[in-house]
């Protein structure tokens, strides 16, 4: 992939202590957000498929809302790494402060828009008349919680360029733990249902967001860096942003689309492929981990001015990411029979996601080599084209996800679709990592 000698083996044994030191904990904190949704799911769909098929609706939207900004976290993970990598730690917190100001701004701003459009969205979508009452009260309240997610998405890029990824770990924890309890006690405690759900996961999210805050304050007063708002640096935060905004505005392009086409093959697909989705978000989450290292070590390497190391790291992470993607793979095939029950009874819901499962699994290796470089290319700030790859990457995917329903195939077309999309992202990753240019050293790109 990388045109560069052979990684000697004492440089391998080095770098996979490295990986395994940020991935692993970063595993447990990636994987929180889908957890959240597939602990939502599991409760609300045992209320009937209606509510799960509203749930599904609302958390596309949701899901969309908060990972549109993700760049808060990938940015700001990149920046603070350079400067931890030239030794500049008061200037490393100082701008990730800049970015959790930006993404308190950005919050309250989406919730603005959301509260108000909320049944107009939901209906855009194409929930059926049944699920869409369902969709938009959880929609409204679980917005409320947005400004608290995307505080944890800029604070957690702090930690992680700072190569802390422990602590993002235990807040995961005890958000999940929390989130879990709350939906449980509010939706069948209180009798609430699916409001109660969506109250649950608010409270989570916020209590998180806390969390978070008062690390980020403690660290900054340590090292001398301002906590106070400043103006030119959120400017910049959302400047460098832009390129990684408009590459995850194409990603959750794809995914509603792809949700868009499953509501409107009916009820029973939209809850299947809620399911699917629930599960495929974990199993990228999980991969990313991987990702995640790459953005830390990588802008550390850069920033140190040692670019045979970043071009080492990356063989090797991407190795790790072919094995984990087979890994998981067979997890799902194997442990399908286990955890489908849990989601829902309704047999007709079951029968239609389990050939959709098995194409999720045959495409994991694919995706393991995907989050790598997406994430060894984000470490690098070559956030420019990740973007211009995304739209390529949508402009193929979309007319082929719009013509299922032509097509015919189901819910399985649909996820074969899916697969191609993660083919198109990973030749256009390998293109560019292969070429050398995202290798530019120093504290700024």
């Amino acid at each position: 992939m990388i045109q560069a000698p052979a990684t000697p083996p004492s440089s391998r044994r080095r770098h996979d202590r490295e990986i395994i030191s940020l991935a692993v904990p970063a595993f447990g904190a990636l994987v929180a957000e889908p957890l959240f949704v597939m602990v939502d799911s599991a409760i609300v769909g045992h209320l009937g498929t209606p509510q799960l098929a509203g749930l599904a609706v609302a958390a596309a939207l949701l899901t969309t809302a908060v990972s549109i900004f993700v760049f808060l976290a990938y940015a700001t993970t990149a920046a603070v790494a350079r400067r931890v990598g030239a030794g500049d730690l008061a200037s490393a917190i100082r701008q990730g402060m800049d970015g959790i100001w930006l993404a308190l701004l950005l919050g309250i701003a989406v919730i603005a828009v959301a509260l108000p459009t909320a049944p107009w969205l939901v209906d855009v979508f194409g929930a059926s008349d049944t699920a869409a009452p369902y969709a938009t009260t959880y929609l409204r309240i679980s917005s409320l919680g947005i400004p608290a997610m995307l505080v944890v998405m800029a604070a957690t890029g702090v930690l992680r360029g700072l190569q802390d990824t422990r602590t993002p770990l235990y807040v995961a924890i005890g958000g999940f733990a929390a989130n879990g309890a709350l939906n449980a006690g509010l939706v069948y405690g209180a009798g609430l249902g699916i409001a109660g759900s969506a109250w649950g996961t608010v409270i989570a999210q916020v209590s998180m967001a806390v969390a978070y805050l008062v690390v980020v304050v403690r660290g900054a007063r340590r090292h001398g860096a301002s906590l106070r708002p400043d103006a030119a640096g959120i400017r910049a935060s959302a400047q460098a942003g832009v390129p990684l905004l408009v590459r995850t505005l194409s990603l959750r392009a794809v995914l509603m689309i792809a949700t868009a086409v499953a509501a409107r093959l009916g009820d029973t697909e939209i809850a299947a492929h809620q399911i699917i989705l629930s599960l495929w978000s974990l199993m990228a989450f999980a991969l990313d981990a991987i990702a995640i290292a790459g953005q830390a070590i990588i802008g550390r390497y850069l920033g140190a001015d040692d670019a045979k190391g970043a071009r080492e790291a990356c063989r090797r992470m991407v190795q790790w990411g072919i094995v984990s993607g087979v890994v998981f793979g067979a997890l799902i095939v194997l442990a399908r029979p286990l955890f489908v029950p849990l989601f829902t009874s309704d047999r007709s819901v079951q029968d239609t996601l389990l050939p959709a499962l098995l194409v999720v699994a045959l495409s994991q290796p694919i995706a393991g080599v995907v989050f790598v470089l997406d994430g060894v290319l984000m470490g690098a700030g070559d956030g420019r084209y990740l973007a211009w790859a995304m739209l390529v990457t949508l402009a193929v995917f979309a007319p082929v996800a719009l013509l299922v329903p032509v097509i015919g195939g189901g819910l399985t077309t649909l996820w074969w679709a899916m697969a191609l999309m993660m083919v198109v992202r990973m030749v256009t990753l390998w293109l560019r990592t292969r070429s050398g240019k995202w290798v530019i050293t120093g504290v700024t790109r």
